[in-house]
């Protein structure tokens, strides 16, 4: 390997959501702020190509990237993290390298070859690990093996593991794993046992760990380390402690305290570039624990029994939150709860509402009442994706007197498809990777609630949808207040509605919350906030 890149690798043990993907960016995290250009990249086990034909439940969100990749949730925490876009490259799955082999074994790339997991599918992971450190773009690339040690369809991950340190030599290669050490309160004792049990399946793969990470919540004592240290075979002050902690923003500065960062820079013989500069982070973190105000906001979704699939929205809320010093209390409702008797008693004490983007007909009539009651009464609003779609089949059968007006997603019959399939897609056959994905422009109209919240007329945003706006109805929505406030310049589809005659009520047809990190809070969620403020203040 010719690149002076080097490469850390993240496992996990014992059980799945201990938060690899948050340890990952923590680290990325430390390491950027003292000058190294880190990237990180996540390797999926299961055999989807992409997790954009998954349900929610199964998943949580599907995350969109630039360059329009539907991937796994936790390349948003590493955009929120380091405020630095990922692509297609960043997430790899199973399914896409199988699929690779296979393609190239019908193309006869293999010459009559008998086509194995060893040597094709590990050298074809192996290709994908070192995809992101070719040309030296990157110091560090980070790469979280999804799923955990022992896991069968894991098994070529770790071999391709294993095979990397003798392709990149000692120097350039680092094993963390995460793993977790539970207290059994009966007992009122740490356990070991899960965590060695775990570096044992590391360590029959051939694989030895250089950092343990573990998942504790309690404070790991001397002795506990010492035990870590002498069964694990790796050193004391490798072992590292991952308190739970308060909020996942707080991760990078423990594992700071914790010198993860000094201890990867030790053994991978990095010298720091520059002093650790977390203060704007710190002052972000500052304003999140230390909020002058607060507002109810209402979250109205199908998901909402599953948090993560609505993860990027509620992140989001908390970069706003923040940079408008307010505690943001998200109330998830169903939208299937709400129906025109109950919305009243269910929405009343919200100071805004935002209406989730998804798919399918399930909820749609509850979220329709939701954005009669914003309407009506003046109530801080924000739809998102089919939010939006959401607002104008309410504003073309209340205000326009289109009784039937509907999306042909739910209703192909309808005698007035205010929201309509594009052309484009009317003839897809395959439901993966096909639907309007990726970053568009959008042009605002001057002097719109959505101009004076970004503070400029072009802006860039990411989408994931197959219905749009149907612009036979656009003249007669404008004429009864429903403004086109930003339009794609080349199409001419309209991206963001707004009434006019309202504090503030915004419908994207795109998803902002894509592109809200700590360091740049999306402007249209921190002028939302602000209009819930207001509106505080006005009851």
């Amino acid at each position: 390997m010719a690149s002076s890149t080097k490469y850390i690798f993240i496992t996990g043990g014992v059980t799945s959501s201990l938060g690899k993907g948050i340890i990952a960016a923590s680290l990325a995290k430390l390491l950027q702020a003292r000058g190294f250009r880190v990237t990180i990249q996540k390797f999926d086990p299961y055999l989807n190509i992409d997790p954009g034909t998954l349900n929610p439940y199964e998943h949580g969100e599907c995350y969109v990237t630039e360059d329009g990749a539907e991937t796994d949730l936790d390349l948003g925490h590493y955009e929120r993290f380091l405020n630095h876009p990922t692509s297609q490259a960043n997430n790899v799955t199973t399914g896409r390298i199988y699929n690779n082999v296979i393609t190239k074994e019908r193309k006869g790339e293999y010459l009559g070859k008998t086509v194995q997991v060893i040597p094709h599918i590990t050298d074809e992971i192996k290709r994908n690990f070192f995809k992101l450190g070719q040309d030296d773009a990157f110091d560090v690339v980070i790469t979280e093996i999804g799923g955990c040690v022992g896991d069968i369809e894991s098994l070529p991950f770790i071999e391709a593991v294993r095979q990397a340190k003798w392709d990149l030599g000692a120097n350039n290669f680092l094993v963390i794993h995460l793993t977790l050490i539970p207290y059994l309160a009966a007992a009122k004792e740490l356990k070991t046992k899960p965590t060695q049990h775990s570096v044992k399946q590391l360590l029959e793969a051939g694989i030895q760990p250089d950092i343990l990470v573990c998942r504790t919540e309690h404070p790991l004592p001397m002795d506990v380390k010492k035990k870590l240290a002498l069964f694990c075979n790796v050193q004391l002050n490798s072992v590292i402690e991952a308190m739970d902690a308060e909020t996942i923003y707080d991760v990078p500065l423990l594992m700071k305290k914790e010198k993860l960062d000094e201890r990867v820079m030790t053994k991978l013989k990095l010298s720091s570039k520059t002093n650790t500069d977390l203060d704007q982070w710190k002052a972000f973190l500052g304003k999140l624990k230390n909020p002058t105000q607060e507002v109810n906001i209402g979250l109205i979704g199908k998901y909402v029994s599953l948090p993560d699939a609505y993860k990027s929205i509620i992140e989001a809320f908390i970069h706003a939150g923040a940079a408008a010093e307010c505690k943001v209390r998200l109330k998830l409702i169903s939208s299937e709860e709400l129906q025109p008797e109950t919305v009243r008693e269910r929405l009343h004490d919200l100071d805004g509402i935002l209406v989730a983007p998804g798919f399918g007909e399930r909820g749609l009539e509850g979220k329709i009442e939701t954005v009669k009651f914003a309407r009506e009464n003046k109530l801080p609003f924000f739809g998102i994706c089919l939010g939006m779609q959401v607002a104008v089949i309410e504003f073309a059968r209340n205000v326009l007197g289109l009784a039937q007006a509907n999306s042909t997603e739910m209703d192909p019959a309808t005698p007035h498809p205010v929201i309509d399939m594009m052309q484009d897609q009317k003839n897809i056959q395959q439901m993966g990777g096909t639907m309007r994905l990726g970053s568009y422009p959008c042009e605002l109209k001057k002097g719109s609630k959505a101009a004076q919240a970004y503070g400029k007329t072009k802006v860039s945003e990411r989408h994931r949808h197959r219905y749009e706006f149907n612009n036979t109805y656009l003249k007669a929505m404008e004429e009864k207040g429903l403004i086109p406030s930003g339009i794609n310049p080349e199409s001419k589809l309209v991206e963001i509605v707004e009434l006019k005659e309202h504090p503030w009520f915004v419908g994207t047809q795109f998803h902002p919350e894509y592109k809200s990190t700590v360091l740049n809070p999306h402007p249209l969620f921190v002028r939302f906030i602000n209009a819930a403020i207001e509106n505080k203040k006005l009851k």
